[in-house]
Parts: C-alpha cells; structure tokens; sequence
C-alpha cells in the first residue's frame, strides 16, 4: 500500500487547486427544484469545459482514467477549495449510472447516455429502495412484464433522490415471474417522462424535499434500455453499489476533515477545555477516516465488504461532528441556515446507502467471520 505522493502527483494537486481555485462557485448550492438543477448542471458543465469532470472514467469515455491515487488528490482539494457537494443531483449520473454503463452497457447506450452526463446536460435518479425493500433490496416487488419489445412496469420505489427533476432513472425491476430474491431482477434505464410515472416530492425534516416515491403505471420501457441481461439485474446492481461504496463516496469522507476544522475555527474564541477536548478527538477520528479511505483504495486484495467500514464509520462520524456543532455553537446555530440543514440532514447518515445495522452485519459476516443473523 503506497500512502506517499510523487512529484507528478504533487504537479497534478497543484493544477487541480488552481482550477479549483478559480473557478469554484463562490454561492452555496440551492438544495431542491429547478434551481438545485441548474446550478448543479452549470457546475458540471464548467468542470467539463476545464477537463474535470469524471476524471476516474476511461478516457475513450471523456474522462482522464484516473488511479484512485490521483482521484484521493483531486477530492482533497476539491474539498479544500470548498466546491459544491459532491451528494448533488449529478451524484447518481457521475457516480452510479455512468460508471455502471461503461461497465455493463451496450456501445449504443454508451454513445448516448455518457456524453449528455459528463457534459452536464442529464440528471438521474434511483430507483432501488421500495416502501417494504429497503436494505433488504433483494425483496423488491416492482415488475417489469416483457411485451413484445417493451416492459411494461408497475409498482412504486421511495427515497428516490432528485427523481423530481431528473431526466433518467436506473430502476431496478423483476422481470422474471415467479421469481424471488435475487434472481429475476434486471437494470434498466428509464426514461423519467414516460407517460405513467408520477412523482411525488417528500420533505424531510430539514423542510427540503429533494427524496420523492415514484410510482409506475404501465409504463412501457423499450428493452433495449436493458443494462447487461435480461434477468441478471442483481449482478448489475451490485457493480453499481460498488462504486457507489468506494470512489463515489471519497469526497464526502474527506469533506469532514474540512467540516471539523471550519468548527474548531468557530470555536476558537469560546471557552471551556471540554470543547476543545471534544474537538480534538473529532479532529483525530477524521483523520482515522482518511486513514481507512486510503486503506481502502489502495490495499491489495479490495474487498467488497471494505466499503462497509468505511461508510458505517463515515456515517456515525458525520452525526457527531453535527451534533457536536450545534452544542458548540448553541443558540448561534439556529441563525445559520446552512449548518442548521447539514444538522439534520446527518439523521439520514445511517440510513442512506444501507443502513447501520446492515453495514454492521455486513462486517461481522464477511470480514470477522460470525454466524449469520
């Protein structure tokens, strides 16, 4: 495992920071609607203009093919310049879908699809969870009946991100009747216009409402929109997880590391060694998160059950720092809109992307080797 950097990847931090440098927003992201949308695809649109927009895809894709040594080094300072989130509505198209494209795809929905999303000029949602599927992804009852050259799909998903103003949906379906858990799913690009979805935005209890539950009324989506086989969803789904739980995630684990110490900052005029205690450790665990992401990354052989100690750590630390914040600050935080929304959108930390208890069972199955639950 290499945790040092060369000269040329000295070079390539210090023209990332100029770019980022010059170039970041200096407005903080609206959080929902139309707006969250532009803003998001015109800051998309600009990385790609200068070249840094999906710079872990291939290139004979339109991005730089990037190592995860390189990408550590882009996220840092992508954080350190205080850009715009990476959780924004490009998430899902940078980081699920195009990746799980150029993995699983046909060349016809590659040349599509991958151009409009590096560009800036497409926005997905996803379509996994369910009211009763959550964690347990392998129960969904969302199916898909094969007509003619057509699905035709029926049922609803939840937690769906964005899906409100999103352009394509990967959905996961079963195609398979009869079929149960794992088998009979496939992935399939769908097309958010499609006469027979309605969209319904939920607020959360940070009063925006970028989740919505979608719900599917025959709609008809063509098979060729079918990503790898008919039937085989589950094994497309799981590459989509994958990056989802490794490079996808990087920026976020590392934007931490920027939060602690934008709260020491604050902190610095209030008295009290307990606060600077506190501070101090959660200062010394964002470092053992940076720790375990480059561990991640660079150990030989990766595990997929690496990402869930990385994400369950992630999560729990994100509340903390959060929760630690609104004590530090007290009555202060409650004026500040902006720390007051991350407060309570970190509930959703060990919920999203698989829940706690998940990760934990996940971690003691695969990596400590204890019976199943």
């Amino acid at each position: 495992m290499r945790l040092n950097f060369t000269k040329d990847d000295e070079a390539f931090r210090h023209r990332a920071r100029d770019w980022l440098i010059a170039n970041v927003p200096r407005e903080r992201a609206p959080h929902e609607g139309m707006p969250a949308r532009r803003f998001s695809l015109d800051w998309l649109s600009s990385c790609h203009e200068g070249g840094w927009a999906g710079i872990g895809w291939p290139a004979e894709y339109g991005g730089q093919g990037l190592p995860p040594d390189r990408l550590v080094l882009w996220y840092e300072e992508y954080v350190r310049a205080r850009a715009p989130s990476i959780l924004d509505c490009t998430f899902v198209a940078l980081n699920h879908a195009g990746p799980t494209l150029i993995a699983c795809g046909t060349e016809e929905q590659k040349a599509f699809h991958l151009p409009l999303i590096l560009s800036g000029r497409s926005i997905w949602c996803q379509g996994f969870s369910e009211p009763g599927s959550g964690s347990d992804l392998a129960s969904l009852s969302t199916t898909g009946t094969i007509d003619g050259d057509h699905l035709v799909v029926n049922g609803q998903k939840i937690w769906t991100s964005f899906a409100d103003i999103a352009d394509y949906q990967e959905l996961l379906i079963r195609t398979d009747p009869g079929s149960k858990r794992h088998k009979g799913l496939s992935w399939v690009i769908c097309d958010m216009t499609s006469p027979g979805i309605t969209v319904r935005p939920i607020e959360n209890m940070a009063g925006v409402s970028h989740f919505a539950e979608v719900f599917y009324d025959d709609v008809c989506i063509p098979l060729s929109n079918v990503v790898g086989a008919l039937h085989d969803g589950w094994s497309v789904a799981m590459t989509t997880l994958a990056f989802e739980r490794k490079t996808a995630a990087m920026g976020l684990q590392l934007e931490l590391s920027i939060r602690i110490e934008d709260l020491i900052a604050l902190a610095e005029p209030l008295p009290g060694t307990a606060t600077y205690e506190r501070l101090s450790d959660l200062r010394a665990e964002t470092a053992a998160l940076r720790a375990m992401t480059y561990r991640t990354l660079f150990r030989e052989p990766r595990t997929a059950s690496d990402g869930s100690l990385v994400r369950l750590y992630f999560a729990e630390l994100a509340q903390r720092i959060h929760r630690a914040t609104m004590d530090v600050l007290g009555p202060a935080a409650l004026v500040d809109s902006a720390w007051t929304h991350d407060y309570l959108e970190s509930y959703s930390e060990t919920i999203a992307g698989g829940a706690a208890e998940i990760q934990r069972n996940i971690i003691a199955e695969r990596i400590l080797g204890l019976p199943r639950e």
